[in-house]
């Protein structure tokens, strides 16, 4: 039975791995350890009878505004719109703390579109959402593209 439940410490180095097996091939950006701890009440984690199967996090940036990151499925996982449900899972606790916006910067544009986002300018993001951009490999030279979700709440 698959299960999506918040992350736990145990978590982390599965997380780790998996981001950064990503990161590796220029699929995603890499995360830290000590990013994932500080951040760790952020991650949902996807699992099978009790395996590993992916995670996500849901950052908040404002009052009205939140970030999917860090979005991975193990490639065996793929294929099964787990990755849709965790997205859709995230959607629901951004709902839950009524945060009416949700945005990724993505490389993967066409499955944040199935997930029901729209491509916007990078430049229509507030300046807080950049303030960790200083830290990684990428900048400045950033080529992910930016996707947001208007939701109901």
């Amino acid at each position: 039975m698959v299960v999506f439940r918040k992350a736990t410490m145990p978590d982390v180095e599965q997380i780790h791995a998996l981001v950064n097996d990503y990161a590796a091939k220029g699929l995603m950006l890499p995360r830290s350890r000590n990013m994932l701890y500080e951040c760790l009440r952020e991650f949902t984690v996807v699992e099978e009878d009790g395996r590993f199967l992916g995670a996500g996090g849901l950052h908040i940036i404002w009052e009205d505004l939140a970030e999917i990151r860090a979005l991975a499925l193990v490639p065996e996982a793929q294929g099964r719109k787990l990755g849709k449900q965790l997205v859709l899972t995230l959607l629901e606790e951004a709902r839950s703390l009524h945060i009416p916006r949700v945005f990724a910067l993505t490389y993967n544009v066409d499955f944040f579109v199935s997930c029901g986002f729209r491509v916007i300018s990078k430049d229509d993001l507030p300046h807080k959402v950049w303030k960790e951009c200083i830290n990684c490999p990428q900048f400045p030279n950033c080529d992910e593209m930016a996707v947001i979700r208007d939701l109901d709440i």
